[in-house]
């Protein structure tokens, strides 16, 4: 079993806040939907929150009293970013959008979505379990790579494939 340090159950608990959050919303959109505003540009958010997370994520791991920071192999960083790749790619290609009527670009609803993201989860889960003779400072230093590179992969390819909806 992965060992758990003190914060390690709170990590948890934030991450089921989080996708139950996720589900919760994409439940209402589906239900009621909204056209996308702001040009798109509201697509960049997670982006940024998720570079702010990350910086702070780094700062406060580098002061960590009892764990030296130091960063992980490139090998792992490589492989780090060719996971995230693929999670967004896969999230990417189950992204879609429409234009209708009224001339606005709505997020198309997919039903796959919420199976692709439990999948997300489960293999996050699954290399933390791989991957548990990493430290605690490399171990999170990839693991917040691996996420920030699938959600600007898929962000920005969502920003992309929306522009292009709205050209036509």
């Amino acid at each position: 079993m992965f060992p758990m340090n003190n914060s390690q159950p709170y990590s948890y608990v934030f991450m089921i806040a989080i996708i139950l959050l996720v589900f919760w919303l994409r439940s209402r959109r589906s239900a009621n939907p909204r056209p996308v505003k702001r040009n798109g540009y509201g697509m960049f958010i997670p982006v940024v929150l998720l570079l702010v997370a990350f910086c702070g994520t780094l700062a406060s791991l580098s002061h960590t009293p009892g764990q030296p920071f130091h960063l992980p192999a490139v090998w792992e960083i490589v492989c780090a970013c060719l996971i995230g790749v693929v999670l967004g790619s896969v999230m990417l290609y189950h992204t879609g959008y429409e234009k209708r009527e009224d001339g606005l670009v709505y997020s198309r609803p997919n039903k796959n979505f919420k199976y692709v993201l439990l999948a997300v989860i489960v293999i996050r889960i699954g290399l933390a379990q791989y991957f548990k003779n990493l430290d605690y400072v490399e171990f999170t230093f990839l693991t917040m790579l691996m996420a920030y590179v699938y959600v600007c992969i898929w962000r920005i390819g969502s920003f992309v494939k929306f522009r292009q909806t709205l050209a036509r």
